[in-house]
Formats: structure tokens, C-alpha cells, sequence
């Protein structure tokens, strides 16, 4: 066979077998065939938005929904605290505490019921109402002791009182000053400001104090 003869016949086979394109190949768009866009089909009925129970609405994307919690207590003492804009991950205990400091019951003495049965503190609230909470919901209340569990108002205190005048404290004079702590304290860091060395100036105050004691005790 001629080199000429063989050379017909492998391009021949060649040209038989199927393309192979590089792996940065781009074919040009320009030469693709045209298609017609694809259209869906309408629907024959519309689809209406599923409505949540007790007429919660979903909240915004990126915000944490929440429920407004209203809680009663039918036997004595009488209670009716409603805590609003509460977060789906508040826990019980959470929601025990907020009662027990407005109404000045030892949250240990309260238990929290939902359907006539008693929650554990270490729920949150998700866990209790489930995925289709309403916006509001409506607790009961049971205090052990009854109204002998009611702690007493706490006693006015004139101190605190920020609307009666406090008188300032009278400034000690003399060696009455030298001979407070405050003093050999401010005495101290004023020196430390001075050598720039901890230790240097707690051995000069040292020697200050020594000196002030030794002064004292000569008659």
C-alpha cells in the first residue's frame, strides 16, 4: 500500500468516527438553531393560599414570629398578666418569671397550664402551640399556697427615692483625710502616675505611711 492510498484511508476512518471537543470549547450562540419559547400551561383552577389555624398570619421573611400570651388565674388570688410580642423560642420558665415579678408570687409557686394540663419549664413555646401558633394564646395559672404566697410590697425606701434630696457626704479635713484608706489609695496611684513603676511607687507609699506613723507617735 502507498503512503498516498494510506492516508486516503485513515482520513476516511477519521472522518467516521465522532467529533471530540476540547474542555474550553464554546460553540457560538449565532449558529444555534432557533426554538420558540416554552410556555407553561394555566392552570385550570388557582390555587388558593392554605389559611392558618386560630388565624395567625406568617410572619416576614428573616423574622421570628411571635404570640401574645395572656395568663389567668380563676382562683385566688385572682391574676391577669398579658405579656406582648412574646418569641416562639421563650421558654416557660421565661414566661414564669415575667408572671412572678408582676405579680409578686416566688415563681417556684406557680405552675402554667394549657389545656387543664401542667407545662414543663424546659419547653419553649414552638414546642407547646406547634408549627400553626396564633398570634395570641391564652395560659392558666395555678398558685400553690393560694394568696399566702402573694409577697408583701417592699417598703418604700427614702434613699432610693430619686425625687427626695440626698445630702453630700461631709469631706474629712486634715488628718482626719490622712488618716483614711482613700488617701494612702489616691496617694498611690498619684505616684505610680509619677514613676511609671507599680512596685517603686508601693514602696514609696510605704515609706510615706512609716514616716506619717513614726511622725504621730513622737509626743
Amino acid at each position: 500500500m502507498s503512503e498516498t492510498t494510506f492516508a486516503k484511508t485513515f482520513l476516511t476512518t477519521l472522518d467516521s468516527r465522532p467529533a471530540k471537543l476540547s474542555p474550553d470549547h464554546v460553540e457560538d450562540a449565532r449558529n444555534f438553531p432557533s426554538r420558540p419559547p416554552y410556555i407553561l400551561p394555566r392552570m385550570p383552577a388557582e390555587m388558593s393560599r392554605p389559611k392558618r389555624e386560630g388565624g395567625g398570619a406568617s410572619a416576614i421573611p428573616g423574622q421570628e414570629r411571635s404570640v401574645t400570651i395572656t395568663l389567668r388565674s380563676l382562683r385566688n388570688p385572682p391574676l391577669d398578666v398579658k405579656l406582648a410580642a412574646q418569641p416562639l423560642s421563650t421558654s416557660l420558665l421565661d414566661v414564669k418569671q415575667a408572671v412572678a415579678e408582676r405579680a409578686r408570687v416566688p415563681a417556684d409557686k406557680l405552675r402554667i397550664l394549657h389545656n387543664k394540663r401542667p407545662l414543663q419549664d424546659s419547653k419553649i413555646l414552638s414546642e407547646v402551640l406547634g408549627d400553626d401558633a396564633p398570634t395570641a394564646v391564652e395560659f392558666s395559672v395555678m398558685v400553690i399556697g393560694g394568696a399566702a404566697a402573694v409577697l408583701p410590697p417592699a417598703p418604700m425606701d427614702v434613699d432610693s427615692d430619686p425625687t427626695v434630696p440626698k445630702a453630700a457626704p461631709k469631706a474629712k479635713k486634715g488628718v482626719e483625710a490622712v488618716e483614711t484608706p482613700e488617701f494612702w489609695t489616691d496617694l498611690n496611684g498619684f505616684l505610680m502616675q509619677r514613676v511609671k513603676d507599680e512596685e517603686t511607687a508601693a514602696e514609696l507609699t510605704t515609706v510615706f505611711r512609716n514616716a506619717w506613723e513614726s511622725h504621730k507617735a513622737k509626743p
